[in-house]
């Protein structure tokens, strides 16, 4: 596979074939960081480009958090992965192009 900017070269193929699938209703665990205070866990209810809306139990509102920089883990089929915004920072409908392949961020 050649290695390209973002490319999980490091995840196996479970993972990339997880994460490539719908990640909506995912639970996942973001510590704190740079502009957060407290960590985030809960589920995944929505998703662009560019930010994650996440459901915390407990509150009335959702959470969005941009993917830029995002670390974390994520509860899915293939059981827990790391979360890592800047891979996921794709349209949702272009992530299994990108994840599964390898391939450029944009494709001409």
């Amino acid at each position: 596979m050649p290695k390209h900017a973002g490319t999980p070269v490091d995840l196996s193929r479970a993972e990339r074939e997880a994460l490539a699938g719908e990640i909506l209703g995912a639970s996942v665990a973001i510590p704190a960081g740079p502009g957060r205070a407290a960590p985030v866990e809960g589920t995944i209810v929505d998703e662009s480009l560019s930010t994650l809306v996440i459901r915390v139990p407990g509150r009335s509102r959702t959470v969005r958090l941009p993917k830029a920089g995002l670390t974390g883990t994520i509860v899915l089929g293939a059981g827990e992965s790391p979360l890592r915004g800047d891979l996921l920072r794709v349209r949702p409908e272009d992530r299994t192009k990108r994840i599964l392949t390898g391939g450029p961020r944009r494709y001409r």
